[in-house]
């Protein structure tokens, strides 16, 4: 089999449709940050096969374990146990898996198959943002366990030093097509492991050879997955085509594993191969044009003001979110208002990224949105269906609708919050606060209703902090010592709680207040709240019944302006005012 595989459906007069390998990438952003020492299984199969002989031994009848299993099985916290229930629900590849498609109320339950595969992937390590000349080479070589000889490092010598070396402080991440690199690459090192998981002896004659069904094939979906020229995702059931049978009415035939293998690692040098070729063509344009398989949406809004409010623009595609690997890009503004509505999102995602003194609004029902290196930032997401992921932010106050959230190494940031599930922390975080879930638009309920988020139950003061960072690690490698003791979140104090307005850009009804606000606000937040709105009457009243001539008031209206602008760009609240302007 070659390593490219060619649609013949495809017109003559055009490149041929290319089925490129891609790494999920829902589960390498959002479902690596547990730092939990039994989550570290360095011997790879020789410690998750009998692992995985005990969850069956524990499981139910078709194989899933749920979350009392899996403490009793790994020895953890029953919270700990809930949290991988939790967050493997958030990456798995189908919504039709029960555990995706559980509520508050069921009874939560994990394939085995889709568990140990996890739990085999928790061993990798992003790329370390520079040489340390502090560590050791052993030191370094366990933060990312790199091949001796693989395709990837053909593709490194295919890409220049500048492409692939980053002065990778605070703020700064790799690049999506290092990223990507680096997935394929650790599992090109790995996937005679992970198949070795899957397999079924062969049985007959050839009863030490084994075998791959399909639907143990299929499982492999939340590692990998198949895209047309990098866009429209292709099942793994059809990209595999020696799972075919030529009688309809029989099941797939299972295939030698050996032969599944040899033709994934054929795809995997594919793919890299591809990267390499792609970026050497571009080595001129934006370091994010270097992402090879997504839509890099330029940022551009249907409402926007203030300074260097435009990067250049990128062309995005036109497939659909539902089957495709798009993503919508928010990246480098300053000083910037920023909104993006529903028709302005490619994909099922968003990333927002190094962005500083600026407003932004994502008014969009989503999946997956990681905020990363923004800095003195308000941040407002609509509605987030999976999980949102923020990353090494400062001063930053972020307002989000979502399932559940994870946020590490941020300083000084405000949460306002309306999640389904604990509010995960992990990392070097300080002086962070959590508050209720405090804005409205008119579409929010809708979005919400769309990705599944139950307005009823809102967790956001019960946040579960989790390791500390390791100084020497990668970029987001936590230390997995279960003893350390990691910094919580305090909650805002209620008589700092305000409703945030947003300008009525979608139309509907345009009065706003607590009342509109989805998620209930707690008594003490919402008695705060009546009593500041009491004294703001008593004071409009007070300046009413004053006896002031004409000059007086004149004098007290000149103040109250200048210490109201003064205000607005104290706070960095004058950034709000840009939004009202229209382009």
């Amino acid at each position: 089999m070659g390593d490219e595989i060619e649609l013949s459906t495809a017109p003559a007069t055009q490149e041929p449709l290319l089925l490129l390998l891609h790494p999920r990438r829902e589960t390498f952003e959002h479902g690596l940050l547990l730092p939990l020492s039994n989550l570290v299984f360095s011997g790879g199969t020789q410690n998750l096969v009998p692992l995985k002989a005990k969850l069956l031994s524990a499981a139910s009848s078709p194989p899933r374990v749920d979350a009392l299993a899996i403490s009793e099985t790994l020895e953890i916290d029953l919270d700990h146990a809930l949290l991988i229930l939790e967050t493997l629900a958030a990456v798995l590849p189908s919504d039709s898996d029960p555990l995706a498609a559980a509520n508050r109320n069921d009874e939560i339950s994990a394939d085995v198959d889709h568990l140990i595969l996890f739990f085999y992937l928790q061993s990798y390590r992003r790329l370390l943002p520079r040489p340390q000349s502090h560590k050791d080479s052993a030191s370094v070589a366990d933060v990312m366990p790199m091949p001796s000889t693989s395709a990837f490092d053909e593709c490194l010598s295919l890409l220049s030093s500048t492409q692939l070396v980053h002065s990778n402080g605070r703020g700064v991440s790799p690049s999506e097509a290092e990223e990507e690199a680096y997935q394929l690459s650790y599992l090109k090192k790995h996937l005679a492991n992970i198949i070795a998981l899957l397999v079924e002896p062969a049985g007959g004659e050839d009863e030490q050879s084994p075998v791959l069904t399909l639907e143990k094939f299929e499982r492999l979906g939340i590692l990998i997955q198949f895209g047309e020229n990098g866009s429209e995702v292709v099942p793994l059931s059809q990209a595999a085509t020696f799972f075919a049978n030529s009688d309809p009415v029989m099941p797939p035939v299972p295939f030698p594993a050996a032969q599944v293998l040899y033709w994934l690692l054929q795809n995997i040098g594919t793919s890299l191969v591809h990267i390499a070729k792609k970026v050497s063509t571009k080595e001129s344009a934006p370091s994010r044009a270097f992402d090879l398989d997504v839509t890099m949406d330029d940022g551009n809004t249907s409402h926007s003001g203030g300074q260097n409010s435009s990067p250049p623009s990128r062309t995005p595609s036109n497939s659909d979110a539902a089957y495709s690997r798009s993503q919508t890009f928010v990246e480098g503004f300053s000083k910037a208002c920023i909104v993006k509505q529903a028709c302005d999102i490619k994909g099922f995602s968003v990333k927002i990224l190094n962005c500083h003194d600026s407003m932004i609004y994502i008014l969009a029902p989503l999946r997956y949105a990681t905020v990363y290196g923004c800095s003195d930032a308000t941040i407002v997401l609509g509605a987030i269906g999976k999980s949102v992921r923020v990353d090494h932010c400062e001063r930053v106050q972020l307002i989000a609708a979502a399932k559940r959230i994870s946020i590490s190494n941020c300083r000084e940031c405000v949460f306002f919050l309306g999640v389904n599930q604990r509010p995960v922390l992990l990392g070097d975080n300080h002086m962070l606060q959590v508050a209720p879930h405090n804005t409205f638009y008119s579409q929010l309920e809708e979005h919400m209703n769309q990705v599944g988020i139950d307005c009823t139950v809102n967790r956001w003061d019960e946040p579960l902090a989790m390791g500390m960072v390791d100084p020497h690690g990668s970029l987001s490698c936590f230390s997995r010592a279960s003893d350390v003791e990691a910094p919580s979140a305090t909650c805002l104090d209620p008589s700092r709680f305000t409703i945030f307005l947003i300008p009525n850009w979608l139309g509907g009804e345009s009065t706003q207040s607590e009342k509109h606000n989805p998620f209930p606000l707690p008594e003490i937040y919402k008695s705060a709240q009546m009593k500041n709105n009491l004294v703001s009457k008593e004071i409009k009243q007070a300046l009413r019944d004053a006896p002031l001539d004409e000059n007086q008031k004149r004098e007290i209206i000149s103040a109250l302006h200048v210490h109201f602008k003064d205000w607005l760009y104290a706070s960095g609240n004058i950034r709000q005012l840009y939004c009202l302007r229209r382009d």
